[in-house]
């Protein structure tokens, strides 16, 4: 794929999707590393693998399946991605977001967005679920925008506000939920980093100084587009490993998958159920 997407190639996607499946998603989910399992959840689903559609790009990282899911959950059409493909990967930041733009073709008006994300407020655990209230965009802010290029009038203006890019009604719809279902949250701000080499203690209290409470590899460039398009946003982190702020202990991919299993019980309560009320 060129470095910029065309309305003809998102086009040619959607064409393809609606091939295999006469459902209508409202709903838009991408899940990240240790957390495909909320896939398995959606009843009678239409399953494309990722290199069935055209310049839909295939995630090379374990613990991202690397196919879309469509059906029902919760009374709603849903349409799930099953893992996504980073600006690690090598790909642009055009092919990262590229499945934000098919969703938004399709008629999404909902994006729910989750990531594993190292912790950096110490307070937090691994396990812990992190609601999304803001973003610092380190990465887009330096250079590799997935704005830069010619703006799709289609989708959105040339320059938009993100002021409010996480939707704040959904944000309080999930408060609401957590609370009655008794089910511990926490709140913060995540920012994305270019990866995929984990943070150095330095780099995490440097993120601490800045205002971060959690730090990934991806989201944020999807949230842009998502905003950009007019798409809501509901963002959530599952904590995978607690703050190196010292350099006592060593941050591993394998434990941001095992932390999954503990993180997916407790967004499928509130998830469901956010669904329901919508």
């Amino acid at each position: 794929m060129e470095e910029f997407v065309t309305l003809a190639q998102i086009d040619q996607a959607v064409e393809a999707i609606r091939s295999r499946t006469a459902r209508e998603p409202r709903i838009g989910m991408i899940l990240g590393s240790g957390l495909g399992d909320l896939a398995n959840l959606v009843e009678n689903p239409d399953i494309i693998p990722y290199k069935d559609i055209p310049h839909w790009s295939v995630s090379t990282v374990e613990g991202h399946v690397g196919q879309l899911v469509i059906g029902e959950l919760a009374g709603q059409v849903v349409m799930v991605l099953q893992g996504r493909v980073h600006y690690y990967e090598g790909y642009t930041m055009g092919q990262t977001t590229f499945p934000v733009r098919v969703m938004q073709r399709l008629g999404v008006e909902m994006l729910f967005v989750t990531n594993a994300a190292g912790a950096i407020n110490p307070e937090f655990e691994p396990g812990d679920i992190m609601l999304i209230t803001d973003n610092i965009t380190l990465l887009p802010m330096s250079g590799p925008n997935p704005l830069r290029g010619p703006n799709l009038e289609e989708f959105g203006e040339r320059f938009p506000d993100m002021s409010r890019a996480y939707d704040c009604d959904l944000a309080q719809l999930f408060r609401d939920i957590a609370r009655e279902k008794n089910a511990a949250y926490r709140e913060g701000v995540y920012i994305c980093l270019a990866g995929p080499s984990f943070e150095t203690p330095a780099d995490l209290r440097f993120l601490q100084t800045i205002g971060c409470d959690a730090v990934g590899m991806s989201t944020v460039p999807e949230v842009i587009v998502a905003h950009h398009g007019g798409t809501r946003v509901l963002g959530v982190s599952g904590i995978s490993n607690k703050a190196n702020l010292d350099g006592s202990t060593i941050t591993t991919h394998e434990e941001v998958l095992q932390a999954g299993q503990e993180i997916v019980p407790k967004l499928k309560t509130i998830f469901l159920e956010i669904l329901r009320r919508i």
